[in-house]
């Protein structure tokens, strides 16, 4: 779940991580460049609301985020294995979990990727300890 929304951050342009500067900048780079296309796509007023002078398109991002989390994280989580323990035996959602992949609502299974990213860092170091 923390990859899931570590991955959030990163496509909303929100990631904190200080690692290789030349590495992040080519990352956000080719980023701004997909929702470029993505907003040129656009037709109307969509593509008028997403304009976006700096080029950041970070209100874009973050409704393409609300709109595709769901197909994130069936790509990274409906291939883990039937035993793989990835989900804390303590969730509780009407029904379980539905195919190892979503609640039987059919929605994520987590909420992480809208918990601020220096917080779930400090929960993180807490486990460490």
């Amino acid at each position: 779940a923390r990859s899931f929304a570590d991955i959030g951050d990163i496509v909303r342009g929100r990631d904190l991580f200080r690692g290789d500067n030349r590495e992040k900048k080519k990352l956000e780079k080719n980023l701004q460049n997909i929702f470029k296309k993505i907003q040129e796509k656009l037709t109307g007023d969509a593509q008028t609301h997403y304009e976006d002078a700096t080029e950041n398109f970070y209100q874009l991002r973050e409704d393409w985020w609300a709109l595709n989390r769901v197909q994130v994280w069936n790509a990274m989580i409906c291939g883990v294995e039937q035993n793989a323990k990835y989900f804390r035996e303590s969730f509780s959602d009407k029904g379980g979990t539905y195919d190892k992949c979503r609640c039987a609502s059919g929605n994520v299974l987590t909420n992480f990727d809208y918990v601020p990213q220096y917080l779930r860092w400090f929960e993180e170091w807490a486990e460490d300890l």
